[in-house]
């Protein structure tokens, strides 16, 4: 059989499996709206590959798991019934998730005084008495901090920290991963930290907080740069970690 003959023959093949289908789906309202809902989901699946930050990817997903629940309801199809409608609120939760964080951080933006207080649900409480060590110089980096309340300084070059500001951040993306300074309580403070894990999550989760931390970092490192008197030269002495 030569290649003319071979390629006729599946396009054929495939003109008649396509009219099948066709038949199918017009030989009732509910088999042309289960084909319909079929296409529009595979249609969404395609478009979420294209897509470059969780928030839409999460929608287009929920998308299609609906479209997908309609198609296994009308089919019927019960494993992709079922498939469906298990991904289907996982993939809201996670948009809705999103979603509230996203509306953290324009509100903490269009609020620079109080940067940071957003990221409070995802943050744990500690209390720390007079003359108490939240980290050493030295220490492995794990946590991104935020002061609530007291006065907390970093004791080898003597910088007070600010209330209701993060600190601790230029550690944890350090190639060494340790602080460079110690901090301590002059008086009782009050501190939120978040691990370092959530961060990363945050951070790609949402190319906002992601923006808005890097925006952070460099304004304490330009801070430090001035500090030192030095243009250009390296201000991880100087840093708040």
């Amino acid at each position: 059989m030569g290649l003319a003959e071979m390629v006729a023959q599946a396009t054929a093949k495939a003109q008649s499996q396509l009219s099948a289908l066709l038949s199918t789906l017009l030989s009732s309202p509910t088999h042309l709206v289960a084909g319909v809902a079929l296409t529009l989901g595979v249609v969404l699946i395609v478009a979420g590959t294209f897509v470059r930050t969780m928030l839409p990817l999460r929608w287009l997903a929920a998308g299609s798991d609906l479209s997908m629940l309609i198609f296994g309801a009308l089919a019927p199809s019960i494993s992709t019934l079922l498939i469906a409608g298990a991904l289907l609120p996982i993939n809201i939760f996670r948009a809705l998730e999103v979603t509230r964080l996203t509306r953290r951080v324009t509100r903490a933006q269009a609020n620079a005084g109080f940067s940071g207080l957003w990221l409070r649900p995802y943050m744990t409480s500690r209390r720390l008495e007079a003359g108490s060590v939240l980290f050493r110089k030295g220490d492995d980096a794990h946590h991104l901090y935020l002061l609530v309340s007291g006065d907390l300084e970093l004791s080898d070059i003597g910088k007070r920290l600010e209330t209701g500001r993060i600190f601790g951040e230029i550690a944890l993306f350090s190639p060494s991963h340790r602080r460079t300074h110690t901090a301590a309580c002059i008086s009782a403070c009050h501190v939120l930290e978040i691990h370092e894990r959530t961060v990363k999550q945050l951070y790609f989760q949402n190319p906002t907080f992601g923006f808005h931390l890097m925006e952070l970092l460099v304004g304490r490192l330009s801070a430090d740069i001035e500090r030192n008197g030095t243009k250009g030269a390296p201000p991880s002495r100087q840093a708040e970690d």
